[in-house]
């Protein structure tokens, strides 16, 4: 059975970038790979496809098209398997019901999940409908990250993520901070993964190189392979290849959630 993981985190935290990175340092260790974005703005993928996009799902259900495996999953950098589910036209529909439809599908026509060795779904937090805990309830998922920097409103959205996981009784495998410079930061965010009853897997320190990277379509992992900041992408693939720990998360008190900005 493949390693199947969600991450998760508050829009603009920097998940389409971790979870990319994360995919090209674990093909480049031979490792089949399949990241499914989940996120409406189509943009898991991009970084391993040098800056192209592709159909997304919900695009082409929209448009009756008889979609096959073909239509819907792309080859990427190491032979990443790409597949993003896209989301509603603005202002219509569920972006959350469409996870739902659209995996569902996707189980049926492609065999993307199962012909892996890891599977990579990038999940919006901020939004806490159903839907988004889709690879959840599909039992597709077995493995859970959060994503948060140290600021209150990415915590926020983490721990109100722990708090949709708790009640699925779904466990957590471990918390990644993705630094937005703020002060105490790796401090902060290491004693919120220790008081909801995680750990800090990774600390990614702020590296303008991701987003030069990003703007001409490339990961770190590809573009800069020597990089400092691509080892860190590496030592948290690593990471994530060998985490075996989880446990069911204990959400935080809002009183708790402001201290810890505070530290």
């Amino acid at each position: 059975m493949p390693k199947q993981i969600a991450i998760y985190g508050k829009g603009g935290i920097g998940k389409s970038s971790t979870a990319s990175n994360v995919a090209a340092a674990c093909a480049d260790e031979g490792y089949r790979v399949t990241i499914i974005g989940c996120d409406p703005k189509s943009d898991s993928s991009i970084t391993l496809l040098r800056g192209r996009r592709i159909p997304t799902i919900m695009d082409l259900m929209r448009q009756g098209e008889d979609i096959k495996e073909e239509d819907i999953v792309f080859s990427g950098y190491k032979g990443v398997k790409c597949v993003e589910i896209g989301g509603p036209e603005p202002g219509i529909g569920c972006a959350g019901r469409g996870i739902i439809v659209a995996i569902s599908l996707l189980k049926k026509i492609s065999k993307a999940i199962e012909d892996t060795d890891l599977v990579i779904y990038d999940v919006p937090g901020d939004i806490v409908c159903g839907g988004f805990v889709a690879p959840v309830k599909k039992g597709l998922v077995n493995e859970a990250y959060v994503l948060t920097s140290g600021e209150y409103m990415p915590l926020y959205a983490a721990n109100n993520i722990c708090k949709g996981l708790s009640r699925l009784e779904m466990t957590l495998n471990g918390v990644i901070c993705n630094s937005r410079g703020a002060p105490n930061e790796e401090t902060i965010v290491g004693e919120f993964a220790k008081e909801i009853g995680s750990r800090l897997l990774a600390f990614i320190p702020k590296d303008v190189l991701v987003q030069t990277c990003e703007r001409e379509g490339f990961s770190v992992i590809e573009k800069a392979p020597d990089s400092t900041i691509a080892g860190v992408y590496r030592k948290l693939a690593q990471a994530i290849m060998a985490e075996k720990e989880a446990q069911i998360p204990k959400p935080l008190d809002d009183k708790r959630l402001r201290e810890l900005t505070r530290i």
